[in-house]
């Protein structure tokens, strides 16, 4: 599965992953692969990609968009860093 999370200034991060875990506006959810198609509207708060079963990295954004199309993710941050 693939996840991009895209800021107006940059490509912050690009790869394949296992899942990643999104700061929704009703509170965290998990995109595994094979997921439903989805856009939905993110809060401030932290992305944690799981890259595999046992390494994780993890951004902060303030806020955006996810969708979830044909095991391919996109995150479009209004403004995002890496922890």
């Amino acid at each position: 599965m693939n996840l991009e999370i895209l800021t107006p200034e940059k490509k912050l991060f690009s790869s394949d992953v296992y899942g990643v875990q999104l700061p929704g506006i009703g509170g965290k959810f998990e995109i595994l692969e094979k997921h439903a198609p989805l856009v939905s509207a993110l809060g401030k708060g932290v992305v944690k990609v799981l890259i595999d079963k046992t390494q994780t990295q993890q951004f902060t954004i303030t806020g955006g968009f996810a969708e979830v199309l044909d095991n391919r993710i996109t995150v479009l941050a209004e403004g995002a860093d890496e922890i």
